[in-house]
């Protein structure tokens, strides 16, 4: 992890207000609402290739923003870049529409801080359900005491102030090139896939799935979600091993998020890229007899 946090409960639990409830609920609802009429417009053959095309870009722009900027970048310090890199792929992952930077990852270091236990924010633990997406109406990540060094970071702090501003330029590019059906397609059909399957890693990978690594949290390693996630579905493995910018430790664990950082790496665009060598991988290896005893 990227900084050390406190292992004992936090006092006091920061609660949501009903205003933020609120809002939370629009941004959980308002996709689903249209992924619905999505669904009608494709019965009535009333979408065509181009809102098709820029669901799956605008996916994989805000997906990647997510996995690879939010989560190991930032998160994880997984990886150093420059400034303008740096902003870009935070400005890519606010058009997902899950938080500002100091938000997202606040709340994910109080994750990996107290996983599967009483003060992890998304635990499996209150059921499927809290914890795939019943935590947002609820939780209120505390900042003062896992992101104080976010606080001190120029660029987590630009993104985070502009957050919106991105988030609503994901909507409006969509529906500039394509329409209302642009709206829909490439803007909220795609908050919505994107949504459900970030949550997925939360609720999914601490639920159902392999485990291959001795952690002290029931995550697991999803293949599906592994693919639609861009690499996070290797979840038992990132929990194993939390600062690699690699969650897919073996060859044959597709990683989408990791080939983009090699890609990055060897043009010279990243660097001090974290990686874990196989004796560390070694030791924390569950033996074949061994596996799926202690879930």
């Amino acid at each position: 992890m990227p900084r050390a946090v406190p292992s004992a409960p936090v006092e006091p639990q920061l609660e949501k207000s009903l205003g933020e409830k609120i809002g939370v609920l629009i941004i959980v609802v308002l996709p689903f609402l249209a992924t619905l009429y999505a669904m009608v417009m494709l019965w009535n053959r009333a979408v065509d290739w181009l809102d098709v095309t820029l669901m799956l870009v605008f996916y994989a722009i805000s997906g990647l923003g997510i996995t690879v900027g939010y989560h190991r970048m930032l998160t994880h310090k997984s990886f150093e870049t420059h400034s303008w890199l740096k902003r870009l792929f935070l400005i890519m992952g606010s058009m997902a529409f899950e938080g500002s930077p100091i938000a997202w990852a606040s709340t994910h270091i109080q994750h990996h801080a107290h996983s599967d236990g009483e003060d992890d924010p998304h635990s499996p633990l209150e059921g499927l359900i809290h914890a795939h997406m019943g935590w947002l109406f609820h939780h209120k990540e505390n900042v003062d005491v896992y992101g104080t060094w976010l606080k001190r970071d120029p660029d987590v702090v630009w993104a985070s102030r502009t957050w919106l501003l991105w988030a609503g330029l994901g909507l409006l590019i969509p529906f500039l090139i394509a329409g209302w059906s642009g709206l829909i397609w490439g803007g909220l059909v795609r908050v919505f896939l994107t949504h459900h399957v970030t949550w997925s890693v939360n609720s999914i990978c601490h639920t159902f799935g392999a485990r291959d690594y001795q952690t002290r949290d029931a995550s697991r390693n999803n293949f599906i979600v592994g693919l639609l996630a861009f690499g996070e579905g290797w979840h038992n493995n990132h929990h194993a091993f939390p600062r690699s910018a690699f969650h897919g430790l073996r060859w044959w664990q597709i990683d989408i998020s990791a080939y983009v950082i090699r890609g990055l790496e060897a043009a010279g665009l990243i660097w001090n890229v974290q990686r874990v060598k196989e004796a560390d991988l070694q030791k924390r290896v569950i033996p074949a007899s061994a596996e799926g005893m202690g879930d």
